[in-house]
């Protein structure tokens, strides 16, 4: 089925997708030259870089052994990883410019071992590239390519960086030739907990789960990038942000696992998120918020709500006065290394509070809404950052979808962050309204998914297996679009649930759906209850990825074990689950939220 293109806002994205996957590798310009040399960045576990070129015969085995050689690093007990992959020998499905992680296995896993600069004696195996390289295709950062350029011409006429002493990782501004800071660089294992972290906040290494359970340590670089990325058109006014191998010897490097021995300072390459600095005359927490424009509080949020931020705090907004305009500033979001988690946990929205956040959204807020296509989003960020774990892409297509059909069902901002909030009750943690639904439409999966074991095991022929009892016939084009299944990239192996059946099925207007669980009232919901028997019930038939092994926390709904079938069908029940609760959360807002007047202005 084609897909409609309604504007030149969906049309252009397509553009760019089907340019971006005709141009993944940029600095390649021919085939040949792709298959027989790509450069790479390998990063071990406790921070060291190493840049090299992947000729036509190389593998794992022969990565490591260059990695070891250059680094004087053990490799034997270690995997070579790139996000949810662990790669063996075969590389080709590894891109020019991309960053791959050795890490130790889990039972020889070490936080003590330092971060080294190249000391191996075969000099031809170390880094002799330039102090900054953008990883990814640079065409596509053409906006930061000069800021670059003129940052190296600063560092080789010794102009340093200026370490950043707020916040808890290690940051620094990396200033042009005149002095002025023009860019802001985060080494990834500078982060909280990461093993070269410069203010004691260490013991962990790359990968394991950090400040947040559902971001591991080292991943939040290319969050910021992403942060970017989906920011189309400057909507939210995220600053330009690239993930780089940067070089220098300003950068922080612990000894021992509680990072309280420091080497002589030497230059050594990291990876980092390197982003544009933008002068600013303060942040939005040494301000009061009136005078914060409704359309900018509006547009961070809706950026905040597709990626799932959980970390908005006034202290990463920051505020410019516009010159010549008296009263007027512009918002700048920035931080954004804490969105995209792995799963879903309780957001901190800034703004869910201010009065800007209740105004209903403009016409134009709406139709960027209405453009946004999470499926092309998710392939974007594949193709451009194709490290990041498939449980990140799925937390984006879930909130970009909930997004759309809150403001298709009339709510403002504040309440759609309400909904995605937490709820503390006496010592207890309570699971937001949209994990309330997530847990249902979960809940009613594993239902059908143990049906359809019940009927393999009997050797019968049919779709799903209900209580006919309590069934009823609803339209499916209430439930889903019809072209919604045409945008996703099915698995070729046996289906627990063929796409082709369920296709027919709708073509004769029988979709079938459990009434008695459907119609239960969410606020009934008994969450404890039914996260218990999530999971009991979770499917045993699970890729299991790269350290994917998340610490017991609160966690009431994980998307990253669902298989490709179960997550399509996830999404249709959680459409249809979720309009109730659009309904509850509107008179809740009525009864409990004074309204603001017309007369009030901002």
């Amino acid at each position: 089925m084609t897909t409609k293109l309604e504007s030149p806002v969906k049309t252009q994205m397509v553009v760019t997708l089907i340019s971006g996957l005709l141009n993944r590798d940029c600095h390649e310009n021919t085939r040949g030259n792709l298959a027989r040399r790509r450069r790479v960045f390998v990063q071990t576990e406790t921070g060291c870089v190493l840049g090299m070129e992947l000729e036509r015969g190389d593998n794992a085995h022969t990565v490591k052994r260059r990695l070891q050689l250059a680094l004087s690093v053990p490799t034997d007990q270690s995997s070579l990883t790139f996000g949810d992959r662990i790669l063996n020998n075969d590389l080709s499905a590894i891109r020019n410019h991309s960053p791959l992680l050795l890490a130790r296995n889990a039972m020889h896993r070490s936080s003590s071992t330092p971060c080294l600069s190249p000391t191996g004696k075969n000099l031809l195996q170390k880094d002799q590239s330039d102090p900054i390289e953008i990883l990814g295709c640079p065409n596509n950062f053409a906006r930061i390519d000069e800021l670059v350029k003129d940052i190296v011409a600063a560092i080789k006429e010794g102009v340093d960086p200026i370490p950043v002493h707020s916040g808890l990782g290690g940051a620094y501004y990396f200033r042009n030739i005149s002095g002025e800071s023009v860019a802001i660089v985060k080494p990834t294992d500078e982060e909280p907990f990461a093993p070269n972290n410069p203010k004691g906040f260490v013991g962990k290494a790359l990968g394991q789960p950090g400040l947040k359970s559902s971001v591991r340590v080292g991943e939040t670089g290319f969050r910021e990038v992403a942060a970017y990325l989906l920011d189309y058109d400057h909507f939210a006014n995220v600053p330009p942000t690239v993930l780089a191998k940067v070089e220098h010897q300003i950068f922080n490097v612990n000894y021992g696992v509680n990072g309280d021995k420091i080497q002589k300072k030497k230059r050594v390459s990291k990876i980092a998120s390197l982003q544009q600095f933008i002068p600013h005359d303060y942040d939005a927490g040494d301000c009061g918020t009136s005078s914060f424009p409704v359309a900018a509080v509006h547009r961070i949020g809706i950026l905040d709500i597709r990626i799932f931020n959980t970390d908005r705090h006034a202290g990463n907004l920051l505020v410019k006065k516009l010159d010549g305009e008296f009263g007027q500033v512009e918002l700048i979001p920035i931080d954004h290394g804490l969105c995209l988690p792995e799963h879903l946990e309780d957001p901190y929205f800034e703004w869910i509070h201010w009065p800007q956040a209740s105004i209903p959204f403009s016409e134009d807020e709406l139709e960027y809404i209405r453009n946004l296509d999470p499926i092309c989003d998710s392939e974007m960020l594949k193709m451009e950052l194709p490290m990041i774990r498939e449980a990140c892409l799925r937390v984006l297509v879930l909130c970009t979808i909930f997004l759309k059909e809150a403001t298709a069902f009339g709510l403002c901002l504040a309440e759609i962050g309400e909904m995605m909030s937490r709820e503390f009750g006496g010592r207890e943690e309570k699971p937001s309204e949209l994990e309330a639904v997530c847990l249902e439409a979960r809940r009613i999966i594993e239902d059908l998914n143990m049906s359809n074991v019940e009927a393999e095991e009997g050797n019968e022929e049919f779709l799903f297996d209900i209580d006919c009892e309590n069934a009823t016939i609803v339209d499916p084009s209430q439930v889903i679009s019809s072209d919604f299944f045409d945008q996703v990239s099915y698995p070729t192996r046996t289906s627990i649930v063929k796409v082709a059946d369920i296709r027919a099925v709708r073509a004769e207007g029988n979709w079938y759906k459990t009434a008695s669980k459907l119609s239960m009232s969410l606020k009934n919901i008994d969450v404890g209850e039914r996260s218990q028997q999530q999971r009991i019930g979770t499917v045993s038939a699970i890729r299991r990825s790269a350290n994917d092994q998340l610490p017991t926390s609160i966690s009431f709904v994980k998307v990253a074990d669902m298989s490709e079938e179960q997550w399509i069908l996830f999404l249709e029940k959680f459409r249809e689950l979720i309009y109730p609760a659009f309904g509850n959360r509107r008179r809740a807002t009525i009864g409990q939220r004074q309204r603001l007047g017309s007369s009030c202005k901002f």
